[in-house]
């Protein structure tokens, strides 16, 4: 994978840098097993937020065993003020993430994070009170989550962090996630579709929660926000009228050359 994962203790290659000037980062080995459990208090801080902002959970994809933190995911179904479902995960903020040794405060890299995506209203999650499993059996309907839980437990792995505008391929070749898609990246921005209101929240003097928005991408997208910047990307996807809710057969907004 590239941008913006970097091995432990290494720094990026400043060789390795988009055409846009931002470094190319590569991951290696992974930090040992850590058997985690989830710090309450958190969960309870981050559900309250939820709650507050977006509407009632009503569903938790709970884990059963967890590595270096506890990661849950939290349903809030669609209603009329967010016609889609809200997913937003607890557990990657028990830890801070690692900056790089470079950063300041006045930089303004979030060292606490947490994670949603936004399904379709038709997306068949289950119903309050349906078991939880049984509807994740086919790849088609889980990778959103999945990838919830793989990048929120990413910068404790590989002691890094994420941010605005990180783009995460999936696998060099960025393949598509699953059968019923060609979307093979994510991008991590705010989720325009959710009130301000629910993008950071303040835990104490020392702890600040920032909440970003997995956006699926194709890898030709991708390679657009490397050759030209985040914001080149963004103008191509308000051109095409693409929003912040998953749809996996979106049009590709940079198609490949015939």
């Amino acid at each position: 994978m590239s941008d913006p994962i970097l091995p432990p203790d290494s720094a990026p290659d400043p060789a390795e840098r988009t055409p846009n000037g931002d470094p190319i980062y590569h991951y290696e080995d992974a930090a040992p097993f850590e058997l985690a459990s989830g710090d309450e208090e958190n969960i309870a801080a981050i559900s309250d937020h939820i709650e507050r902002h977006v509407g009632p959970i009503s569903g938790v994809f709970h884990e059963l065993l967890s590595d270096q933190v506890h990661i849950d995911v939290h349903i809030v179904a669609p209603s009329a003020d967010f016609p889609f479902y809200t997913l937003v995960t607890s557990g990657m903020s028990d830890r801070p993430m690692h900056l790089p040794a470079e950063a300041t405060p006045e930089d303004g890299l979030p060292t606490y994070l947490e994670l949603c995506i936004l399904l379709p209203s038709t997306w068949p999650l289950p119903a309050p009170g349906e078991p939880m499993g049984e509807a994740f059996e086919d790849e088609n309907l889980y990778w959103p989550i999945r990838w919830l839980k793989i990048l929120a437990r990413f910068p404790h792995e590989y002691q890094t962090w994420l941010g605005y505008g990180h783009s995460i391929p999936n696998g060099e070749d960025a393949e598509p996630f699953a059968d019923n898609t060609g979307l093979g990246c994510m991008l991590l921005l705010p989720a325009l579709s959710l009130p301000e209101e629910f993008q950071e929240l303040v835990i104490s003097p020392d702890k600040t929660i920032y909440f970003l928005n997995l956006y699926p991408l194709y890898q030709s997208e991708m390679e657009l926000k490397l050759e030209a910047g985040t914001d080149a990307l963004l103008d191509r996807l308000e051109a095409y009228g693409i929003s912040d809710v998953v749809d996996p057969d979106r049009p590709n907004t940079v198609p490949e050359p015939a």
